[in-house]
């Protein structure tokens, strides 16, 4: 379930996963170690696997705009029946932070960033790579919270940070959209696509 807020009042709406039409925004990245900006492929996929929408973006290696890159991406499609948006890691570009508190107030569907890989945090590898400004970038990392496990009806584990859903929504979508492995069938599309762009 999301909250929508009407007329002040927080109205709790589920995601409808008994549903096989409703859509998903999904949002990978693609980058070489000596660009400047990473390219962020979107698609725009159904839950029984419908693609009718690409959107494309950029954020900065190593910078502070990946929230505001996703932002525009989502803004760019104009797509109202869009009901979650997954992205690939919350951490990208080079340690870019995804704020996904903010994506869910502004956006008020359900965000979820996925990872695929066990992980003891990133603080002491910010602290490596940002010496003179570590603080703030720790800030925005520790405001992402702790990751969720989920263990798939493949057989495949992954990791969740999720705002505006529960965990067992999580898993019931994730679920749904991943045939095979770990990787989210609309992400796997996204990720070759945001390869493709960048070749």
């Amino acid at each position: 379930m999301h909250i929508v807020h009407i007329q002040g009042i927080s109205v709790m709406r589920s995601l409808h996963l008994e549903k096989k039409g409703i859509r998903g925004l999904a949002i990978a990245e693609s980058f070489r170690q000596n660009s400047e900006k990473s390219i962020l492929s979107g698609v725009i996929m159904s839950n029984d696997f419908v693609v009718d929408g690409f959107v494309f973006g950029n954020s900065t290696l190593k910078g502070d705009d990946a929230t505001e890159a996703i932002i525009d991406m989502y803004n760019k499609v104009e797509r109202p029946d869009i009901s979650y948006v997954l992205i690939s890691g919350l951490v990208i570009s080079l340690y870019n932070i995804i704020d996904i508190k903010k994506l869910y107030d502004i956006f008020q569907i359900p965000i979820i960033g996925i990872t695929y890989k066990e992980s003891e945090g990133l603080e002491d590898t910010i602290k490596k790579h940002f010496p003179a400004d570590y603080k703030e970038k720790l800030e925005k990392y520790s405001m992402l919270g702790e990751r969720e496990k989920i263990s798939l009806d493949t057989s495949f584990d992954l990791y969740v940070r999720n705002e505006g859903c529960t965990v067992l929504e999580c898993k019931q979508l994730l679920n749904k959209i991943t045939l095979q492995g770990s990787v989210p069938e609309p992400l796997r599309v996204a990720q070759l696509l945001a390869k493709t762009m960048l070749d």
